[in-house]
């Protein structure tokens, strides 16, 4: 991978046995980071798996937010790629990155497969399914201030909004410290998605698509995917029972599943063109 690149980036698993050999690239959302993928990847064994700390989040703190711009994502991605093979696994807005990235070099390597776990896709029509969002839960509107839209309190009512007030509660007074941490790169990243127009186009994906949903999750999340689903030629759905939004979190077999089923898919597209 680029050494200059200025992000916390983790590689496990078996060293790749040829140059020809995938890596599995996990890409976290909003208000995440790469440790949520540990209980996935002590699954994937077997598998050399790449984990990173996106621009602005956690232990990449110091590489952002001014750079947090969705095409600045995608380059990050690419960098931590650095022209290897790779299927390429996106959660939430990880998954918009990297859609994005597939298409930003289709047909040529590295990027041999592509996943996205419930993408958002803001651009599109709201669904009239979706509840509409409370006072409270507003995105910021001046993030620079130190009023009700800081940044850090942005990052509470989101994690609020997505995970639930418990949860922020029984969190430990360092680990609310670090997620308002992440406040400024959560602004950018809800910035960067903000737009009318789609950002690229599915139907022109040629690489072999795999895509996730809970059946727990909220209308607005699998409607997304179901609108991929009929825009992505060949496209494969996979539903995770049970499972809402954070199925990495709690459902860390079946996610594993997910991740396998991208790599498979890529692995039966080699086999046919060899």
């Amino acid at each position: 991978m680029a050494s200059d690149l200025p992000l916390t980036i983790d590689e496990r698993g078996p060293s790749r046995s040829t140059d020809d050999e995938p890596i599995v690239v996990l890409v976290h959302g909003s208000l995440d980071r790469a440790a949520s993928f540990a209980r996935v990847v002590r699954r994937l064994v077997d598998l050399p798996t790449v984990t990173y700390d996106r621009r602005g989040y956690d232990r990449s703190l110091s590489a952002g937010p001014g750079q947090s711009t969705f095409d600045g994502h995608v380059n990050d991605l690419l960098s931590v790629i650095d022209d290897r093979p790779a299927v390429v696994i996106g959660h939430s807005l990880g998954g918009v990155i990297a859609l994005a990235a597939a298409l930003r070099i289709e047909g040529a390597a590295p990027l041999i497969s592509v996943a996205a776990f419930e993408p958002p896709l803001p651009w599109l029509s709201e669904p009239s399914s979706r509840p509409p969002r409370a006072a409270g839960q507003r995105e910021a509107k001046s993030p620079s201030t130190g009023g009700a839209d800081a940044p850090g309190k942005v990052a509470e009512r989101f994690f609020r909004r997505m995970v639930g007030d418990s949860a922020w509660d029984r969190l430990p007074e360092s680990t609310r410290l670090a997620r308002r941490a992440d406040g400024p790169a959560l602004v950018a990243d809800l910035a960067s998605v903000r737009i009318t127009k789609e950002p690229f186009d599915v139907t022109q994906l040629t690489i072999p698509v795999v895509l996730g949903r809970g059946t727990n999750s909220l209308p607005h999340h699998r409607d997304a995917v179901e609108w991929l689903i009929e825009h992505a030629v060949g496209s494969e759905l996979i539903e995770i029972d049970g499972a809402g939004h954070g199925a990495h979190l709690t459902h860390p077999d079946a996610f594993a599943g997910f991740v396998r089923a991208a790599v498979q898919r890529a692995t039966q597209k080699a086999g046919s063109s060899a």
